[in-house]
Parts: structure tokens; sequence; C-alpha cells
């Protein structure tokens, strides 16, 4: 029989993809840019960067609902929404780092 997987290792791998999203967005370095050095002369360059991260990271979401494993305390409402509704949209990249505190603080 197969040996089991413990929680914590899904929470990790959970957060890495996160980390990973979010260096994607601030077009800081991640693993694409390693496997793909050519890429970076494209302009679409960031745009797949993005999407792959993305990709990573909605599907070790859906790994964790299947094994019933709570993902959502690592992010906020907000985010829990984006993910949900899984289309990486403009207001993703443009509000994913947003909370109502950061808007309040602002001017």
């Amino acid at each position: 029989m197969g040996k089991e997987i413990p929680v914590d290792f899904f929470t990790t791998k959970l957060n890495e993809a996160k980390v990973h999203f979010e260096r994607a967005l601030d077009c800081k370095h991640t693993d694409f840019d390693d496997l793909y050095p050519y890429m970076i002369e494209h302009p679409q360059f960031f745009w797949y960067k993005r999407y792959v991260a993305w990709s990573e990271l909605l599907t070790v979401v859906k790994l964790c609902k299947e094994l019933d494993i709570a993902w959502e305390p690592q992010f906020s409402q907000q985010q829990i929404d984006y993910i949900s509704k899984r289309v990486m949209s403009s207001k993703v990249l443009d509000y994913w780092f947003e909370t109502n505190d950061s808007r309040e603080h602002v001017g």
C-alpha cells in the first residue's frame, strides 16, 4: 500500500505555489526564468510566467480541496474569491496584494 502524505506537505506546497505566483506578479526571478531563458527577450514572457504560476497555484488548491485540506487560511478573502473564480484576469494581476487596510492607508 502507498504511504500516507502528511497534511503539512500540502500546506507547504500551497505556500510555495503562492510565493511563486506572487514573485511572478512582481516580476521577480522564478524557476520559469531558468527553464526558458530565451523567453526573456519576448514581450509575452511575463504573461506566460504569470499564467504558469497561476496554473500551479490552482492545481495545488484543487488537490487540497480533493483531500479536504484547508487552503483558505493562507489567503485573504479577496484572494480566495479570485482563486475560486479560477480565471486570471487583469483584476487578479492588479489587486492580488491589495487589502482593505492598504487602501485606507494610501494617500
